[in-house]
């Protein structure tokens, strides 16, 4: 027998089913589990009669955390069939439980996410711990999923369509108090005693129990899709999916489709509509993409993989950042409200004090949104010392500089800062571009100077691409590493380059597209082609955003950098586009106007003059914009791989799509090419070189792997 679910029947005749995997930390759906599930199903059958109720159970810190998916991952179209037939097993015991005329409770210990949720669903009770800190939800559609155990026939029952949509097709974890609010959680417990009372005390109360849609009557909520209310929110509800998803992820298509077919029929029809989706969809390319990135790279990043091994953690007590503008003052609100003690040092007080203004603001949201407390609130403040005394310094064992681009101005308060710290402290520069080895020249200790470089706004950004200079030391990209991790964000780590790998790869994304504006190429054209290939935004409100004067400042610097260097430069079509906008005051956003007007009231919306600037009657089929804006990042990527500023598949791919916002159902910039196929994206590459620009010339290491017919992987 399996050990995955431990059968034990206590003197009031409660059957307890506790699961323990024995293959690991939590518990999973992996084959054990179902094993055993059809196991104590069968016997919960034969021994009915003698069963009180059964309370379903954890022996991990957590209740349940979902399907296998390193099973998933691996299940191809030829075993489609046989993975069906699979899920509607494991659900037909679920079945059999539910509808045994026993209580059934689920008592909730931990978080029950994806398939330890829909345990808890096929439950008629839920008791969970009062914590917020617990998790619970269906976030299957964040990998390209639905949730197969039947999440989206019973959230759907239990909750009617329109109350479901946000919880299915957004993936959203809810704290147990407010699923309680919603109707999903029953009660909640003080701790583990009073859970298993309260589960009890269900059972006892309710000797006969069963779903509230399996009871005669039922009607769903908010009416059935046929409803005249219904009908008319459902005629325009698959247009206003499409227009969030472009249509790039099918998940939550399939989600829609499979709520609404089986909101239509009987309970057993809808979770069969349900596991026809639920494996068309496991048997996707785009859900291999976004499993194999945001699951597993992800997590080998967060478990450490590119930090050094055998170097011994030490925690950052005090960061001291250098300019309390946007970019500073949003990593200190990073620090502070993870409980590090921050000296935020600009010019002059007024400048700090504004500095430390941006997180009494991001606070006063907070709290009036209920996210907060008011003493949270001041505790996190409190932390946040504004100064314009380079003095307050001392004590600091990192500083960040996040001053402007500016080689001479970095030089000037790495020097000011590092007199101030003891010798184990790390200086750390938040620079976008400028190389990390020449900055460190400025220190006394390049052994401790390293890249941060944030993304903004940094509150809401997830990514720290981390920059080794030529000096830097292990301990010092541990420390770095470590720090990323103590403020809850990802880091990807990076060698030395001009641009690094996250800012060399958006610029070619923003210089595409202003190219092909100055190719005749309609604006609406290029920015519409932008969010059908899956990218987040448009490259002329990129380049709006990021400034076009910026962008001029940067390309200046570079040509003078090179020219020192006694390297040619070879300028991009885009640059006479920005220069000409330039001519006509149109600098970007900040400046009143770019390629976009930006009206007090009202959206945005493109500049009317760029037609007569730059023609716009320019025919170009869509699926060249599209892949010329996704092939020139992922051509740049992997340039970048091949010159060892990246080292490693799964910083390139989390780094695509948390720094630069590549397209995220691809599962990266090298998983694009993976799933191309590496020999028809070389292919590719080379007709859109041939037609539109040497800079889409595949690297020789792409030729190569192709030729091998190797793909890119750690």
């Amino acid at each position: 027998m399996s050990n995955a679910i431990r059968y034990e029947k206590d003197a009031k005749g409660i059957v307890h089913l506790i699961m323990d995997n024995p293959n690991g930390s939590a518990n999973v759906m992996d084959r054990d589990f179902q094993n055993s599930f059809a196991e104590v199903t069968a016997r919960l059958m034969a021994e009915a009669d003698s069963v009180a109720g059964v309370i379903f159970r954890s022996a991990k810190k957590t209740f349940f955390a979902g399907g296998d998916l390193n099973s998933i991952y691996t299940v191809t179209p030829a075993q489609s069939e046989e993975f069906f037939q699979m899920v509607e097993s494991l659900k037909a015991n679920m079945r059999q439980i539910e509808t045994m005329g026993k209580p059934v409770v689920a008592a909730i210990n931990g978080a029950a996410l994806g398939g330890g949720w829909e345990i808890c669903l096929s439950a008629h009770h839920r008791v969970c711990l009062d914590n917020d800190k617990i998790k619970v939800g269906l976030p299957e559609v964040t990998l390209g999923l639905l949730p197969g155990g039947g999440g989206v026939v019973r959230t759907v029952r239990l909750l009617g369509l329109e109350a479901a949509f946000p919880l299915l097709m957004e993936g959203k974890q809810l704290a147990p108090s407010k699923a309680l609010k919603m109707g999903l959680m029953s009660e909640l417990a003080t701790d583990e005693d009073d859970l298993l009372a309260k589960a009890v005390a269900f059972i006892e109360a309710n000797p006969k129990s069963t779903q509230p849609f399996d009871v005669k009557g039922y009607k769903l909520p908010g009416g059935k899709p046929s409803s005249p209310a219904m009908a008319q929110k459902l005629a325009i509800a698959p247009a206003m999916l499409r227009d969030k998803t472009k249509g790039c992820f099918p998940a939550p298509e399939a989600i829609m489709s499979a709520a609404v077919e089986g909101a239509q029929v009987d309970f057993e029809t809808a979770t069969r509509i349900e596991s026809r989706y639920f494996t068309k969809l496991v048997t996707g390319q785009v859900s291999k993409n976004m499993i194999g990135t945001f699951w597993f790279q992800l997590n080998e990043i967060k478990a450490g993989a590119r930090r050094p091994k055998d170097v011994e953690q030490r925690p950052v007590k005090k960061v001291g950042i250098l300019g309390a503008g946007m970019m500073g003052a949003g990593i200190a609100w990073s620090c502070a409200s993870k409980g590090i003690d921050v000296v935020l040092k600009d010019v002059s007080q007024e400048a700090a004090e504004k500095g430390k203004a941006y997180s009494e603001e991001l606070l006063k949201k907070r709290l009036s949104r209920s996210r907060t407390t008011p003493e949270k609130s001041e505790a996190i403040l409190s932390r946040i010392l504004p100064t314009a005394s380079a003095d307050d310094l001392k004590g600091c064992d990192l500083i960040i500089e996040a001053v402007f681009e500016n080689r001479d101005l970095k030089a000037k308060v790495t020097q000011e800062a590092e007199t101030r710290l003891e010798s184990s402290a790390v200086f750390a520069s938040n620079t976008s571009t400028l190389p990390i080895t020449g900055l460190a020249e400025a220190s006394a200790r390049p052994d401790n100077f390293i890249g941060l470089h944030f993304f903004s706004p940094v509150d809401k950004m997830p990514l720290v691409e981390i920059i080794c200079g030529e000096r830097t030391s292990d301990e010092t990209l541990a420390f770095a590493y470590d720090f990323v991790l103590q403020i809850a964000k990802t880091p990807i780590v990076v060698n030395d380059s001009r641009g690094f790998f996250t800012s060399r790869v958006f610029g070619t994304f923003l210089n595409e597209g202003v190219a092909m504006l100055g190719e005749g190429v309609p604006a609406a054209a290029i920015e519409n082609a932008a969010l059908l290939a899956g990218m987040p935004i448009g490259p002329l409100g990129v380049a709006d955003e990021v400034s076009l004067e910026l962008t001029a400042k940067i390309r200046n610097q570079t040509i003078k950098d090179l020219e020192a260097e006694g390297i040619p430069y070879t300028p991009h079509p885009a640059e006479a586009v920005i220069d000409r906008m330039l001519s006509a005051e149109r600098a970007g956003r900040a400046a009143g106007g770019g390629f976009y007007d930006y009206p007090s009231k009202g959206k945005k919306s493109l500049f009317s003059g760029l037609k007569e600037m730059f023609g716009g009657e320019a025919t170009m089929p869509l699926t060249d914009i599209k892949e010329r804006l996704l092939f020139i990042q992922a051509v740049e990527t992997a340039r970048c791989y091949d010159e060892k500023v990246l080292t490693s598949v799964r910083d390139a791919n989390i780094g695509s799509i948390f720094g630069i916002g590549f397209a995220a159902w691809s599962g990266g910039a090298l998983q694009y090419i993976n799933q191309y196929g590496v020999q028809k994206f070389v292919t590719r590459a080379s007709e859109l070189a041939a037609q539109y620009g040497e800079r889409f010339a595949p690297p020789a290491l792409l030729v190569d792997m192709a030729a091998k017919g190797e793909t890119f992987k750690d």
